[in-house]
């Protein structure tokens, strides 16, 4: 088993280097590839029992690029996030499961007002000092979600059959972590 000794702490995500995206099946043919622009969080890693490890991250809605203009406008709309009414989507744990070196983190992910468990697994990939003596912490993580839990059902049939999005959505993490003092 890795001694993650030089996990311990607690750690703010750096956003400038961070990547929170999803993934989602456009007409049944290919990968549309989106993230959030703008999130906080903050990762408490406690070495001696992984499992008592938390993280808690807030993301702003409306920050949603998926590089197409018209498909961001729509994603805020009511049909999808419906920003004017809710701001902000949240992920607090609620436990770590370890199997070795496997970590899978355990938390409510809210979107719409909507809370349902989701299970992160995660990768730690190294700690390091950057040249401005930050002691940087990375992370990497995937989860597959069901949107229409969260309320997100729009939706168009398409003539050959299927749908034009995905119901199960992919979440991709690569997390870039400063260690607080």
């Amino acid at each position: 088993m890795t001694d993650y000794t030089e996990y311990q702490g607690t750690w703010t995500i750096d956003p400038s280097h961070t990547r929170l995206g999803f993934v989602a099946r456009h007409a049944m043919v290919t990968k549309v590839r989106g993230q959030f622009e703008e999130f906080a969080g903050t990762i408490v890693i406690d070495a001696a029992n992984p499992s008592a490890s938390t993280a808690n991250v807030t993301v702003q809605l409306a920050s949603v690029n998926t590089g197409s203009a018209d498909r961001d406008a729509h994603l805020r709309s009511p049909d999808f996030f419906d920003v004017e009414t809710n701001t902000e989507m949240t992920f607090v744990s609620t436990g770590v499961k370890q199997d070795g070196d496997e970590f899978v983190m355990l938390g409510d992910l809210t979107i719409k007002g909507v809370s349902r468990p989701v299970e992160l697994e995660l990768e730690p990939t190294g700690v390091a000092t950057d040249p401005f003596g930050n002691v940087r912490a990375g992370f990497e993580g995937e989860a597959e979600i069901s949107r229409k839990d969260f309320g997100l059902t729009w939706n168009v049939a398409l003539e050959a059959g299927g749908v034009l999005v995905s119901d199960k959505i992919k979440i991709q993490l690569d997390v870039s972590a400063i260690k607080q003092a």
